[in-house]
Parts: structure tokens; C-alpha cells; sequence
């Protein structure tokens, strides 16, 4: 599909920073962003935050949003942002308010693919002072015990003997909501991007250390990738069929990325999708989007195109 010319988007808000814990990320991805969508010859003004937006939109300034704030409680990823957009009746980019909303919640996103078949590691959901020696004997070491709500593996542990519990649940609690303790899946971690209608080839992440951390994802520069992640041709096609069933099931739309471990076995287990995936130079969005053909600055603005689209789950799922 052709691309639309710039001065059919008219005036961008790319909207990025906010107040989660995702802050810093988010305004390195806005900033590229921001610089490619220029560079394309779209009007387009970085706005910091969700109130700086929604007053600058109530005053007119702006046609639409690129949302490329990371997280929830001011991160924009969560719902709350697309409600008060839609309220506003502004076009913006990425999932609605029910995709949003569930692909935050980790707890939801697992019960909506359990209940339609889709693999996803077991887990128990854990109240703040909930009894996580209880919850790591039912599922077995090692777990990993992680926030409920919060991405970027922000407040993660992985857990191997239960005297580590309770400083994984110290750190957890550093951050709003409740926890997860779900089943370590030992393997190779691969995720996949989804845009629009197409499902990009998937990314094997080899980091230098034990685990995809939050440095290795935003620091390292020794992290591996490897596009498409599987040699095989059916296990890639299986995988990203998968991550579309994924992405779709929890009403997602425009565009976002799946995250998938892949055990021993051979057997894919979905972690999580992100309906605001990272745009730094080490994200995987871009990554995958190069192998294709598609540089930084086009895919920025095919992003910006999701903006358009009027399905369902892109108004929110209430169809």
C-alpha cells in the first residue's frame, strides 16, 4: 500500500517521557522517532506527558498522536491515554483501550490465552503480602517473580533457591500494582513485531550474559540478534502465527511487538505483547523491520499510518 503523503497527517503530537518507570527509555524512543518523522517531511512536535497533551489537543494544536510512551501510571500503555484520545476523538497510534489495558496486565493477558488455548508459562498471581513461598511450591523453582504491570523488565528476578524470594519480592514491590510468580521457561527468548496486517520475521536474542536484562536491552552493545530467529522454515511460520493469534486475542491493534520463550523442547511459551514497543537504537522493532526492506524513518511513518485505521480492536475492542 502507498504511503500517504506527509500533509495528510497533518500537526503530530509524538507524545513520549511521562512519569512511569519507563520514562528514560521512552524519550530516547521519542526522540528518534520524533527525528525520522521530521526527516520525512511530517509536521510533527514532541509533547512530554500526558497533561502537556491533553492540553495542547484541547487547544487544537494537534490533528494526531504517535504515542511512544512506555509503561502505565503516566506511561500511556495501559489504556488510560487512549480512553481520554478517544474522548477527544483524536486519532492516535498503536492498540485501543482494551488492548492496551490487558496487554498491561499480565495476569489478564495469560487468563484470556489460557482460556482460548494459547501457551503461556503457569503462574500465580500474588497479592502485596500474599505468601510467595506458597505460590513458588506450587509452581516449582525457578520462577521468575516480576510486577503485574510494568515492562522493560523493570523489577524482575529470577529465582533458583527460595532464600532469594523474599529480596525478589522486595524489589518487585518497588512498584505499583500487584505481583506475578510465574514458571521459569529455560531457553531461547525471541519476540516478534506485528504491523498492521503483517507480522515481521521474528528475533532470537543472544545477550553476552545470562539473561535479556534491562541492560542488555538498552545498554550492551555485545547483545546478539538474529533475524529471522529460526532457521527452520515451518517452526518461524508456526512462531509468528502464534504472535498474531496473541496479539489479536487481547484486542491489540496498529502495531506492537510479542515476546516468546522458547524451551528445550521446541515448544513456544507467549510472555507478554507490548502495544508501544521501544524505538532506541537497540530496540527490536526496527531490527526487524530492516530485514525487510523498511528503514527507520519509513517504518516510523507506516507507524504513524496505524493512526488511520478504524477496526474494532483498534477503537478499543467494543465490536
Amino acid at each position: 500500500m502507498p504511503l500517504r503523503t506527509p500533509g495528510e497527517f497533518g500537526r503530530v503530537a509524538v507524545v513520549m517521557g511521562g512519569n512511569s518507570a519507563e520514562r528514560e527509555v521512552s524519550l530516547d524512543s521519542g526522540r528518534n522517532v520524533l527525528e525520522a518523522l521530521k526527516a520525512r517531511g511530517i509536521d510533527a512536535h514532541a509533547i512530554d506527558g500526558i497533561p502537556a497533551l491533553l492540553d495542547a489537543l484541547r487547544a487544537g494544536h494537534f490533528a494526531r498522536v504517535f504515542n511512544i510512551l512506555h509503561g502505565q501510571h503516566g506511561g500511556g500503555e495501559d489504556g488510560v491515554l487512549q480512553g481520554a484520545l478517544e474522548s477527544l476523538n483524536i486519532p492516535y497510534t498503536g492498540s485501543g483501550v482494551l488492548g492496551s489495558a490487558l496487554s498491561m496486565d499480565k495476569v489478564r493477558a495469560k487468563q484470556v490465552w489460557q482460556a482460548i488455548g494459547l501457551p503461556t508459562p503457569r503462574y500465580v498471581a500474588l497479592r502485596r503480602g500474599g505468601d510467595v513461598h506458597a505460590a513458588a511450591a506450587e509452581l516449582g523453582l525457578p520462577v521468575i517473580v516480576k510486577p503485574a504491570c510494568e515492562g522493560s523488565s523493570v523489577g524482575i528476578t529470577r529465582v533458583f533457591e527460595a532464600s532469594d524470594l523474599a529480596a525478589a519480592v522486595a524489589l518487585a514491590e518497588r512498584y505499583p500494582g500487584d505481583l506475578i510468580v510465574e514458571q521459569l521457561i529455560e531457553g531461547d527468548e525471541l519476540t516478534v513485531s506485528i504491523l498492521g496486517d503483517r507480522v515481521l520475521p521474528s528475533i532470537r536474542i543472544v545477550p553476552k550474559g545470562a539473561y535479556y536484562d534491562y541492560h542488555a536491552k538498552y545498554v550492551a552493545e555485545d547483545t546478539q540478534y538474529i533475524c529471522p530467529g529460526l532457521d527452520d522454515a515451518e517452526a518461524e511460520a508456526e512462531l509468528r502465527a502464534l504472535a498474531r493469534a496473541a496479539f489479536d486475542a487481547l484486542a491489540c491493534g496498529g502495531w506492537g511487538r510479542v515476546d516468546v520463550m522458547r524451551d528445550r523442547q521446541g515448544r513456544n511459551w507467549l510472555l507478554e505483547v507490548n502495544t508501544a514497543p521501544g524505538m532506541t537504537t537497540h530496540s527490536l522493532v526496527p531490527k526487524a523491520a530492516a530485514t525487510v526492506g523498511i528503514p527507520f524513518d519509513e517504518l516510523c511513518q507506516r507507524v504513524l499510518e496505524t493512526s488511520f485505521d478504524s477496526t474494532p480492536a483498534r477503537a478499543g475492542g467494543d465490536a
